[in-house]
């Protein structure tokens, strides 16, 4: 029942204001008609009447102006208890209840020290309206302090339940902060890890490439005049090469997952699986036109799968944010070069393309077509949508040159 009531009054906080002030009030106009023993005795007197209902309508202010609900709900309910003698009621603690409502509020919604400060205050005044304006002699009494005691009751409690509430915040983001710090050490370390691995790749293939290149350069030198010399040769340069592919192997094979015994065998992709790559992004409502300019020409394992990567991240991007259902991908072959080109009309999004998260696969894209010698392109295009054009290096293995007839040594 109790979280219920919570529950709603978290999603209706000013009908809640309205139901507390009302409560109040009538609590306190009804006090003003009772004698002792309890019992009524009389009609509401008009003033007191008045004053309760001011001091319960400042509660409606205790959201935005927690200091000013205290003042008013402390002067207005002094005023109740200098009227009482008067008007024969008893200044007790049904007539404090605005009072202990707007401090606990304070009290909630301000520091410690701004709640103890405006709680002594409050009290005090409490306190010394009961004994001025006591019937008969002004004396204090032990009823008086017991109601100045009253008062403070709420004010301590919310000062408690915000202590622990600021506690439980302080607790949630030291660990937010801790677990970022883990993220950002183990970002880190990962990025180091592969300072290292690119290091040790360098090594390997700058220190193995070399050593390749001066042993085939030798064995074509002596393959004409010193056959057996060649051949030996020829040896070290298979043995230079399988050491580099062994260690080669082992250091790549420090980026695989500890649960990943073995790689996949199947070859890396291009442009021949292009259209099966377009195809799967008629799964999700994107239908993809695919054009060819100029004779194909074979491509270099690199090159074929940076134009498929490319296209790939590329039509990726249009389906999360060019707010579009179709798009085109165009090929267009010269003697050295091949341009890929993406584009859609879809409608400009919320962000440029070139920010966020749809900029961290335009880098992406930038660094795989730098990496084979080509460059990318990416922008808006003049009417609507966007354009991702690239152009890489048709490069070829190329094969063994013609030799031509030497004479017999």
């Amino acid at each position: 029942m109790i979280a219920e009531v919570r529950s709603w009054a978290r999603r209706h906080p000013r009908a809640f204001d309205i139901v507390l002030a009302a409560a109040l009030c009538v609590l306190a106009v009804l006090t003003t008609t009772m004698a002792q023993p309890p019992r009524i005795v009389r009609r509401p007197p008009a003033a007191a009447a008045a004053v309760a209902v001011l001091a319960c309508a400042a509660l409606l202010l205790r959201r935005t102006h927690p200091r000013l609900t205290v003042l008013i709900a402390t002067g207005c309910t002094a005023v109740l208890g200098a009227l009482g003698p008067s008007h024969g009621y008893e200044f007790g603690s049904t007539l404090t209840g605005p009072v202990m409502a707007a401090l606990a509020s304070l009290a909630w919604r301000t520091d410690g020290r701004t709640a103890a400060r405006c709680s002594a205050a409050a009290a005090a005044v409490l306190l010394a309206a009961s004994v001025l304006w006591a019937p008969g002699e002004a004396q204090l009494r032990p009823d008086q302090v017991g109601l100045a005691a009253v008062t403070l009751l709420p004010a301590a409690v919310a000062d408690a339940l915000r202590s622990r509430r600021d506690h439980v915040a302080a607790v949630e983001a030291r660990a937010e902060m801790a677990e970022h710090t883990r993220e950002e050490e183990a970002r880190r370390r990962v990025g180091a890890e592969r300072m290292r691995i690119a290091r040790e790749l360098h090594d390997v293939v700058a220190h193995h490439i070399t050593l390749a290149h001066a042993q085939a350069a030798t064995a074509d030198y002596l393959l004409a005049t010193r056959p057996d010399a060649a051949a030996e040769v020829t040896g070290n340069l298979t043995a230079t090469l399988t050491a580099a592919l062994g260690e080669l192997k082992a250091t790549v094979g420090l980026l695989r997952e500890p649960d990943d015994p073995t790689g996949s065998t199947e070859p890396a992709p291009g442009l021949a699986q292009l259209p099966d790559l377009l195809a799967s992004f008629g799964s999700v409502g994107l239908a993809v036109t695919l054009t060819r300019e100029g004779e194909a020409r074979p491509l270099s394992p690199g090159v074929g799968l940076t134009a498929y990567r490319i296209t790939q991240e590329a039509l990726t991007n249009v389906s999360k944010h060019a707010l579009t259902t179709t798009a085109a991908v165009h090929l267009h072959y010269t003697a050295d070069r091949l341009t890929l080109t993406v584009t859609d009309d879809g409608a400009a999004p919320t962000f440029p393309r070139s920010q966020g998260a749809a900029g961290y696969g335009l880098i992406g894209m930038r660094e795989r077509a730098h990496a084979v010698g080509g460059h990318l392109h990416a922008h808006p295009r003049g009417g609507a949508g966007f354009e991702v054009r690239a152009d890489l290096p048709t490069r070829t293995a190329p094969g063994p040159p013609p030799t031509a007839p030497r004479d017999a040594p």
